[in-house]
């Protein structure tokens, strides 16, 4: 069979790890069935799920081989495996030792089978990860020891082929273990065994193989596995074709193969995440660092902390009562009323429900000094509250945090204008921490070039109400009313009297409105009275 370069994988250019969060997050979460998975992508490791935490660990693309769409079919198909453990899976062990090790593969076959089951459209996918993994396997010639027999069992059990040669007994003492594997899945599928009733087994499965349950297994990535090595194409198309017929009873095995080195399932929404990763955040500017701003970029971090999906909640409904004017409230007693009938009755409705477009582009800056170092924590839960409802209802808006890190003015980009609020902004926001006084002035320095592109018609300054100097913030926050931007501001006190004397200073300060409030949880409220004209 021929196959097209281009069909194998053209090189495309590169893709943030930020948008690659978001799909993985997303993807996650639809094949796992569970809300509340959450992705960690770090350097150089495999892909594992936690799932008493509910966490899916996954390495950046250029973990694997090949070209960048071959990176990320592999990358997606690890994300669906680990996915389809959070689902199936009770537990996953580590993978350094030969007792975590054979539980973990075992479970693989498991949950793959069952995956299928539902998520049918992956099979091609899985052929085409498999053909791809053959040049990430170790050859078994260069591999001693007791490796060598736990390679060879993890080789031979999910794929049925063996990438090299094992001498004496030791074939037949993998050919029988992975029978016996075989038919321990067979029974857990056939009869809705799980994790636990699998474990049981292990123990016979490592006497069958002759290891010890502390034995060690050394984890390479597929890079290092095969370092100096080059991928030849054509092998890869050859792995494909015997893959295709095997795995498959299609009556075009041709066919078939091309469409599965050629990936357009997956094509198209790659391309799609390309074209986001484009969207750069200092459009229009030389760098961001002349502009003195920075972004968080790492993405190893658990956002859960700050997610507060109950204050989320309340505070999303508040905006929506705001938004639509309704109000509703649930009374212990009342009579039923039949709207529908009486408005049948009457010539025309007495109602009309009138929806409000919000055309308000809104910047929040944060104060991340160190005043608010006590309440951090519920700070930056009621910051995500507030940007959920503002993303919510479709209204545009950028955020903004600085600190102060060994005397420099640090600003951070929490979420940019043009881009969407996703899962990269609490995990940029939860990399911040409070530090150092509070240089309002030099913020708003900083932040004027992005405000005359962006052009927010309110600009939201979450502060302690101490600057670091009074005069200068007079000065700056005129320049932006001179500007058409409406420059409103919130305090925060550690009690009543401190937010009064907060208040007091806000006013100085020439903000058109200003409030200060002593309880965190209700800046989401007061940000919505500050944004009433």
């Amino acid at each position: 069979m021929s196959i097209p370069s281009q069909a194998l994988g053209p090189d495309y250019t590169h893709m943030r790890n930020d948008v690659l969060l978001d799909i993985a997050i997303f993807l996650s979460r639809r094949w796992s069935y569970n809300p509340k998975t959450i992705i960690i992508l770090t350097r150089d490791r495999m892909p594992v799920a936690k799932i008493d935490k509910n966490q899916i660990t996954l390495p950046f693309l250029n973990y694997y081989l090949g070209t960048s769409f071959q990176q990320y079919r592999q990358w997606r198909v690890g994300l669906w495996y680990e996915s389809m453990r959070m689902h199936y899976s009770t537990k996953v062990l580590s993978y350094e030792h030969a007792f975590g090790f054979l539980l973990n593969t075992i479970e693989t076959k498991r949950v793959e089978i069952l995956g299928l089951q539902i998520w049918e459209g992956m099979m091609k996918e899985l052929i085409f990860n498999e053909g791809m993994s053959w040049f990430a396997r170790p050859l078994l010639n260069s591999v001693y020891g007791k490796t060598k027999i736990i390679e060879a069992f993890s080789q031979y059990f999910l794929t049925g082929y063996l990438k090299g040669e094992l001498y004496g007994n030791d074939f037949e003492k993998v050919k029988n273990a992975s029978s016996f594997a075989n038919d321990i899945v067979h029974d857990a599928v056939k009869n809705n065994y799980h994790t636990e009733w699998i474990e049981r087994h292990i123990s016979t499965l490592i006497k069958m193989l002759g290891l010890d349950a502390l034995t060690s297994v050394p984890i390479l990535a597929p890079k290092t596995r095969i370092a100096g090595l080059g991928m030849n194409q054509s092998d890869l198309v050859k792995q494909i074709e015997k893959l295709v017929r095997r795995n498959t009873k299609t009556t075009d095995p041709d066919r078939t193969s091309r469409q599965i080195i050629e990936g357009s399932d997956v094509l198209h929404e790659f391309e799609t995440l390309l074209k986001e990763s484009k969207k750069t955040e200092n459009k229009g500017y030389e760098s961001l660092e002349n502009l003195g701003l920075s972004i968080p970029e790492i993405l190893d971090i658990d956002p859960s902390p700050i997610y507060d999906a109950d204050l989320i909640r309340k505070v999303k409904s508040k905006f929506r009562d705001w938004k639509t004017g309704w109000i509703e409230r649930h009374e212990e007693s009342g009579e039923e009323f039949d709207s529908d009938s009486y408005t049948e009755m009457l010539p025309k409705n007495f109602l009309t429900d009138l929806k409000l477009s919000i055309k308000t582009r809104i910047a929040i800056v944060l104060d991340h000094s160190s005043s608010i170092e006590e309440v951090e924590l519920q700070y930056k839960r009621a910051t995500v509250a507030l940007c959920e409802a503002l993303n919510y209802l479709g209204i545009e808006f950028a955020v903004y945090a600085f600190s102060t890190e060994s005397g420099r003015v640090r600003c951070w980009i929490i979420k940019p204008p043009k881009l969407k609020w996703s899962a990269t902004g609490p995990r940029r926001l939860a990399q911040i921490r409070a530090s150092g006084g509070t240089p309002l002035a030099e913020i708003y320095g900083l932040l004027q070039a992005i405000a005359k592109s962006f052009k927010p018609d309110i600009m939201v300054t979450l502060t302690d109400g101490e600057p670091s100097d009074f005069d200068a913030v007079r000065e700056m926050v005129l320049s932006y009313r001179k500007m058409g931007i409406h420059m409103v501001a919130l305090g925060l006190g550690r009690n009543i009297n401190d937010a009064i004397s907060i208040g007091h200073n806000l006013r100085y300060l020439t903000y058109e409105r200003s409030l200060a409030v002593s309880r965190l949880e209700d800046i989401p409220q007061k940000v919505i009275y500050l944004l009433r004209n």
